[in-house]
C-alpha cells in the first residue's frame, strides 16, 4: 500500500520535475501578516499579494503543501469533526499554482495525468464540474474549461457537469481577483453511479482537487474586468487523495491517522477504535485524533489559548478534546500533551518546524488540560443537571443564562455545550447567551472613560502626519472636526465645546503599535483647543479634546504643539525596542512580542515565556540595555520594502500586526541595512524614537507578572523615573541596615538568621499548644462516658490547626481502643467540628459523616464525610457547649441501640 508519505511527495515530484514548478515551504498556520484571518485556511493565503497585484515571487510556477486551519471564521469545519469521514480542523492542502504563466489547459491536462497516470486511479470515477454562467451577474459560462476537459483529456463527457456561483466562482473578498472554478470529485459508489450525488454533501462522491482560474478583478461596483495576467491556483485535500490512493472508505483510517489512534487507546486505556460513525467512543477518537494535530500545528507556529480571537479558537479546541476523552474515553488526568509526540512522528519530517520546540508544545497543552479538568467534573455535572431540567420541563433548548454560566464557572464554551446538547437532542438559545455576555461586558466596561470614535458618519479627509517625525511643532489648516461622531466641514466651534479636531498635516502622534497618542495645543487666531489624545481613524487623524478659550473656525490657519511628554514617551519607546532584543539574548529566540504599551511613565511588554524571570536573568537583561544605551548607539527610522525587510538579521515585528509595503523600520546601532547584524535591535514600527540610545539615560525594570498562559509582563522606566525607582530602593536599603545595624551586602544574611529564628519561635509555640490540647484532651477522656465497653469522648477544645486537633482525635481513639470521639473549638467566631469512630463501631454501624451533619446543625453549619472520619464547620460559637452535648447524646443512643 502506497504510504501517505510516498503520496505528498509523488505530488510534490510530479510538478517539480515534470513541470518545472518551484517547491516552496508551507506558510505558518498562523498568519503573521494578514489580520483579516484567524488561521491560514487555504494554499493561496501566502500568495494573496501576488494575486492583488502588490508583491511577486522570483518564480512563476510553485508547488507545496500547505498546513491549514478551518476552525473559527468565515471557513469553519469544527462542528463536522468525528461525525463523518472526511472533515478536519487540521489538514494539508496540496496545491500548484501559475502567476501569469499556464492557464486552464495545463492545469486541466496535469491534473488528469497525475491523477489517471501517475496515480492510477479509475477513470470511470472521477468527475469534473465547471462554472455554468450568472446571467444575473453578467458573468458567461465557462465553456472554455468544459471543452478543454473534452479534448486535453479521456473523462467521460457526461461526467462533466455545470454548477453556478456557489460552487464553481471563486472570490477572494467583495472586490479583487476572482474567476470561475472546475472541481474534480470521486465517485465511490460501488456501482460507479453517483453522478446525481455531485456537490451534494455525500461522503460516497467527494470533491478531491479544486483548480482555480484567476482570470477577472471585481470592482467596488461589483463589475468584472478581464486581468492583464491570469493566474491559476489549485488545492487537493491530503488527506482525502490518501483515503482514496489507499482504499479506504474513511480518511480517519488511513496511517495519516492510525498512529495517533493507537497512542490515544495506550494513553486513555480506551477500547479500540472501530470506525463507526453512530458510536460516540469512536466520534471521542477521531475528535481526540483531528484536534492534537491542529493544536500541534497552531502552537508550535505561535498561537497561544486565551478568551480572544485565535486564542480563543485555540482553548475551544483544546477543551472539546479533553472533555471527549473525560466523558466518553474515561480519562482521569491530563492526557492531550502525551499525544504530541505522535503527531511529531508522523508529520515532523514533511514539517520539520515542529521539532523545533516540542517541549514549549507540550507544556502549553498540559498547563490547559490542568486548568480545565478543575472545573469540568462540575461542569459536566451541572449541563446533565440543567439538561435533565430542561427536558422534564418540557422545553427543548438550554437557556441563555445557563449556557452563559457554563461558560464563565465552568470554561465550557457556548460552542461545547452546543455540542453536548446535540449528544443528548436539545438545543442551545445562543441569541439568550449572547446577550448575557453583552450585559456582563457591558457592566465590567461601564467605568472605562477614555472616548473612542468610531462609526463616523461624513467623509474623514485624510492626514499627513509625516511632521511627527521632524519635531514637535507644525503648521496646519483647520479643516473641521468630529462631534457626536458626525464629520463637520464648515462652522464654528464655541469655548468649552467637546470635539476632535481635523486638520491638513500634524506633528501629533496618533496611538498605535503599543505607543499613546499624544497630547498638547491647537492654536488659531481666534482660540486654543487643548489636545488629550490623538487618534487614527483610517487615513485621518483626530486631535480629540475641548476649546479652552474663544472659539475656532473651520479653514483658520493653525499652530500645533506636541506636550512636554514627548520625549518621555520616546525615551520609554527606545528602551522597549532595546529590552526586546535583550529578552532574545537572555531567555532565547522563542520571545514573541505580544503587546506593549509605552507612555511617559513607563514602558509595558508582554511576551511570550513560560516561567517569571529569576533575579539573574533581570539583572542580565539590564545590564545589556543600559550598556546600549550607555553606548549612546544612532537610533535610524529607514523605509524598505517589506519582503526585503523581513529578511534584515534578527528582525521582529508584533505578531498579529499588519504592516505597510513599504514598510518603516527602525534600527539600533546601525546606519543602514546592510550594517544590520544580530547585535543590532531591529524592528517595524510606525513609532516616535530618540535620535541616539544615550537620551534615555538609564533603564530599571520595576516589575514582572503574568497576565496569560505562557505570557509575562515587565515593566520599566527609563531617565528621571528609573533614577527615582533606584532612589526608592536604597532607601528601603538604608532603613533596612539602620534597623539591623550591617551593611547593605549583609542584609541577605541577616534576614535568614531572623527567619530561622521566626520559625524555631514558631516551632516552640506548637509544642506549647500541642501541651495544652493534649492535657485538655487527657481531661476529656478521663470524663468520658462508657457505654456496653465503648467510650463516649466529647467536649470543647483550645483553638488550634486542623492537624493538632486531627491527632489529639486520633490519640483518644486509640487509648480508648473502642471509641467515638467528637471535638468541637471556635476560632474568631467560627465553629471547627470534627469526629472520629473506631473500626469496631463503623462495623456496627456507626458513622462519623452522619454523625458530625446533625452535630453541625446546632452551630448553623453543614459536613459530613467518611465512616471513620469527618470534619464541619459552623458560624454560632455560642452554640458550641450544646452541639458537644448532642454529640454525646447522638452517641450514647447509638451505642445502646
Amino acid at each position: 500500500m502506497v504510504t501517505a508519505k510516498q503520496i505528498r511527495q509523488q505530488f510534490l515530484d510530479f510538478f517539480v520535475k515534470q513541470h518545472g514548478h518551484t517547491a516552496v515551504p508551507s506558510a505558518s498556520v498562523v498568519p503573521l501578516d494578514d489580520p483579516t484571518l484567524l488561521f491560514t485556511n487555504a494554499g493561496m493565503n501566502q500568495f494573496k499579494d501576488v494575486f492583488l497585484g502588490t508583491g511577486s515571487r522570483p518564480y512563476r510556477r510553485a508547488v507545496d503543501t500547505q498546513k491549514c486551519i478551518r476552525a473559527g471564521g468565515k471557513h469553519n469545519d469544527l462542528e463536522d469533526v468525528g461525525r463523518d469521514t472526511y472533515h478536519h480542523t487540521f489538514f494539508e492542502m496540496l496545491g500548484n499554482w501559475s502567476f501569469g504563466d499556464y492557464f486552464k489547459q495545463e492545469a486541466i491536462r496535469w491534473a488528469w495525468q497525475l491523477l489517471t497516470e501517475v496515480w492510477g486511479i479509475d477513470k470511470a470515477r472521477l468527475h469534473a464540474t465547471v462554472f455554468a454562467g450568472d446571467p444575473a451577474d453578467g458573468v458567461q459560462a465557462d465553456d472554455e474549461a468544459a471543452e478543454l476537459w473534452r479534448s486535453v483529456t479521456d473523462i467521460d463527457p457526461s461526467h462533466i457537469h455545470r454548477f453556478g456561483k456557489k460552487d464553481n466562482f471563486w472570490e477572494m473578498g467583495d472586490t479583487g481577483p476572482c474567476g470561475p472554478c472546475s472541481e474534480i470529485h470521486i465517485d465511490r459508489t460501488p456501482d460507479r453511479s453517483g453522478g446525481k450525488l455531485v456537490n451534494k454533501g455525500s461522503a460516497e462522491v467527494m470533491e478531491i482537487w479544486n483548480l482555480v482560474f484567476i482570470q477577472f478583478n471585481r470592482g467596488a461596483d461589483r463589475a468584472l474586468t478581464p486581468l492583464p495576467a491570469k493566474h491559476v491556483d489549485t488545492g487537493m485535500g491530503f488527506e482525502r487523495v490518501t483515503a482514496v490512493l489507499q482504499g479506504k472508505a474513511s480518511n480517519y483510517d488511513t496511517d495519516v491517522f492510525t498512529p495517533i489512534f493507537a497512542a490515544i487507546q495506550r494513553i486513555t486505556g480506551a477500547s479500540g477504535y472501530t470506525g463507526k460513525l453512530d458510536d460516540i467512543k469512536d466520534i471521542a477518537y477521531r475528535v481526540i485524533a483531528d484536534h492534537i494535530r491542529c493544536l500541534t500545528f497552531a502552537l508550535t507556529d505561535g498561537a497561544r489559548p486565551s478568551n480572544e480571537k485565535r486564542g480563543y479558537v485555540v482553548r475551544s479546541i483544546l477543551r472539546r478534546a479533553e472533555r471527549y476523552g473525560r466523558q466518553y474515553l474515561g480519562t482521569t488526568k491530563p492526557f492531550l500533551h502525551e499525544l504530541v509526540p505522535t503527531v511529531i512522528e508522523v508529520m515532523g519530517e514533511a514539517f520539520p518546524e515542529l521539532k523545533r520546540a516540542p517541549e514549549k508544545v507540550t507544556g502549553v497543552i498540559f498547563e490547559e488540560e490542568e486548568s480545565f479538568l478543575r472545573t469540568l467534573d462540575r461542569g459536566i455535572k451541572l449541563f446533565q443537571e440543567v439538561a435533565e431540567r430542561t427536558r422534564k420541563s418540557g422545553g427543548e433548548t438550554i437557556s441563555g443564562k445557563d449556557t452563559f454560566t457554563l461558560h464563565t464557572t465552568y470554561g465550557l464554551f457556548p460552542d461545547i455545550t452546543e455540542q453536548m446538547a446535540s449528544e443528548v437532542a436539545l438545543k442551545v438559545d445562543r441569541a439568550g447567551y449572547d446577550e448575557e455576555m453583552e450585559r456582563f461586558r457591558g457592566e465590567s466596561g461601564k467605568d472605562r472613560k477614555k472616548l473612542v470614535i468610531s462609526a463616523i458618519s461624513g467623509e474623514l479627509p485624510a492626514t499627513d502626519d509625516a511632521p511627527k517625525y521632524e519635531g514637535t511643532t507644525a503648521n496646519a489648516t483647520l479643516l473641521g472636526w468630529v462631534i457626536e461622531n458626525s464629520v463637520v466641514r464648515e462652522g464654528t466651534l464655541p469655548e468649552g465645546e467637546e470635539a476632535a479636531l481635523l486638520v491638513d498635516r500634524t506633528c501629533f502622534y496618533a496611538e498605535q503599535g503599543g505607543q499613546v497618542g499624544d497630547g498638547g495645543v491647537i492654536r488659531t487666531e481666534s482660540g486654543r483647543f487643548e489636545v488629550s489624545d490623538t487618534q487614527r481613524l483610517g487615513d485621518a487623524i483626530l486631535h480629540v479634546g475641548q476649546v479652552s478659550a474663544g472659539e475656532i473656525r473651520v479653514g483658520q490657519r493653525c499652530t500645533l504643539e506636541v506636550g512636554g511628554l514627548r520625549p518621555h514617551i520616546m525615551r520609554n519607546h527606545t528602551a522597549t525596542h532595546l529590552l526586546n532584543w535583550a529578552l532574545r539574548r537572555v531567555l532565547g529566540e522563542h520571545i514573541d512580542q505580544k503587546g506593549s504599551l509605552v507612555d511617559a511613565e513607563k514602558t509595558r511588554f508582554d511576551f511570550t515565556h513560560p516561567q517569571p524571570l529569576t533575579a539573574a536573568e533581570i539583572a542580565e537583561i539590564e545590564r545589556l540595555v543600559n550598556e546600549k544605551i550607555y553606548s549612546d548607539l544612532p537610533v535610524r527610522a529607514v523605509t524598505m520594502p517589506l519582503n526585503q525587510a523581513k529578511t534584515l538579521p534578527g528582525v521582529r515585528a508584533v505578531f498579529g500586526e499588519k504592516y505597510p509595503d513599504p514598510v518603516r523600520v527602525l534600527l539600533i546601532g546601525a546606519d543602514k541595512p546592510s550594517e544590520v547584524t544580530v547585535e543590532h535591535s531591529v524592528e517595524f514600527c510606525g513609532g516616535t524614537h530618540l535620535p541616539r540610545t544615550g537620551a534615555a539615560g538609564f533603564f530599571k525594570i520595576v516589575g514582572q507578572e503574568p497576565v496569560g498562559k505562557g505570557v509575562r509582563r515587565l515593566t520599566a522606566v527609563t531617565g528621571k523615573e528609573a533614577v527615582a525607582a533606584v532612589q526608592r530602593l536604597a532607601t528601603v536599603v538604608d532603613d533596612l541596615t539602620g534597623r539591623l545595624n550591617c551593611k547593605p551586602q549583609e542584609l541577605a544574611g541577616r534576614l535568614e538568621a531572623l527567619q530561622d529564628e521566626i520559625k524555631k519561635l514558631q516551632q516552640q509555640i506548637k509544642k506549647g499548644a500541642a501541651g495544652d490540647l493534649q492535657s485538655v484532651a487527657d481531661q476529656l477522656f478521663a470524663q468520658a462516658t462508657e457505654v456496653n465497653g465503648s467510650r463516649v469522648i466529647t467536649g470543647v477544645m483550645p483553638a488550634a490547626a486542623g492537624e493538632q486537633m486531627l491527632q489529639q482525635a486520633d490519640r483518644l481513639r486509640q487509648k480508648a481502643g473502642s471509641a467515638v470521639v467528637v471535638l468541637g473549638w471556635a476560632e474568631e467566631g467560627k465553629v471547627g467540628l470534627l469526629a472520629t469512630v473506631s473500626d469496631d463501631l463503623t462495623s456496627k454501624g456507626l458513622h462519623a459523616g452522619k454523625l458530625i451533619g446533625q452535630v453541625a446543625q446546632v452551630v448553623g453549619g453543614k459536613g459530613g464525610g467518611k465512616d471513620r472520619m469527618a470534619q464541619a464547620g459552623g458560624k454560632d460559637a455560642s452554640k458550641l457547649p450544646e452541639a458537644m452535648e448532642k454529640a454525646r447524646v447522638l452517641a450514647t443512643e447509638q451505642l445502646k441501640g
